[in-house]
């Protein structure tokens, strides 16, 4: 049986729109230090665990845009909040619970790249 719709697909990749690709490229290399790929003329590749992040300035004006929000899964909010606060990310609020379950607590924490963009950390910690 073949499938035709999206129940087996993963996100491969993302768009993050940008204004200024150097800053940009910077920020998600240095600050927030994901592994940087590889650039193409307008475009800069960065991999977040399985999920591969274009940054690159709007085709059209109907693009040119903040993205959706991207949340990075890490496995200590607030550790990694005070790690990227010492080096400028200007985080939005501090890390806290937005869900309680009955084994595990969801934290989060909500912060903007250099383009206006916004990002959060969110960790499952187990009870």
């Amino acid at each position: 049986m073949s499938v035709t719709d999206l129940r087996q697909a993963r996100v491969g990749q993302l768009a993050v729109r940008v204004h200024d690709l150097d800053r940009a490229t910077a920020f998600y290399r240095d600050t927030l230090g994901l592994p940087f790929l590889f650039a193409f003329p307008g475009l800069a590749f960065f991999q977040a665990g399985e999920v591969r992040l274009m940054l690159s300035k709007a085709e059209s004006p109907e693009f040119d845009h903040p993205g959706s929000v991207v949340y990075y899964t890490v496995s200590d909010v607030p550790a990694i909040h005070r790690a990227l606060a010492a080096r400028g990310v200007a985080f939005l609020d501090e890390p806290h619970v937005v869900h309680r379950a009955p084994t595990y607590e969801l934290w989060m924490t909500f912060f903007k790249d250099t383009e206006g963009n916004h990002a959060a950390l969110m960790a499952e910690k187990p009870i």
